[in-house]
């Protein structure tokens, strides 16, 4: 499983012109279920962005988690994160997870980031969605449970 963090100020996500999901200060989590993806993975995913260290203590020093912030998460699904440019300059996305599986792991990842006691919002799955954000630092994060 892969996924974006960004330490955001506030982030919104609009279908149609209409807020679907929004948050403070916190993160905007892009995150795509990569097709041997299991449920582990996906829970270990959800935990390690509940505690990286990327919000700035009292010494200006990134030492505290979106827990020790009580910041709050924007969770969009973004299967093109699993684009592949290899074979050319148009991204394939052969590795990105069936859509009924992704739509379950993405599912479960939003879970458990709420079972973690973050206040949480989503987009649609697999709809046309804008997203707006206003980057804290810029601090932007990429992972993927592959390696770690």
């Amino acid at each position: 499983m892969r996924a974006v963090v960004q330490r955001v100020k506030n982030a919104s996500v609009s279908i149609s012109d209409k807020i679907v999901g929004e948050c403070q200060i916190g993160a905007l989590i892009l995150v795509c279920a990569i097709k041997n993806d299991t449920i582990s993975q996906v829970e270990k995913l959800a935990n390690k962005i509940t505690k990286i260290r990327i919000y700035q203590d009292e010494n200006q020093k990134m030492n505290h988690s979106l827990m020790d912030i009580n910041g709050s998460a924007l969770v969009i699904s973004q299967f093109t994160l699993a684009s592949d440019l290899k074979r050319g300059n148009r991204p394939g996305f052969s590795e990105a997870a069936e859509p009924e599986k992704a739509k379950h792991l993405y599912n479960h990842f939003v879970s458990c980031i709420e079972q973690s006691g973050i206040s949480t919002q989503t987009g649609e799955f697999g709809s046309e969605m804008a997203v707006h954000l206003i980057n804290d630092g810029p601090v932007t994060i990429f992972l993927d449970t592959d390696q770690f």
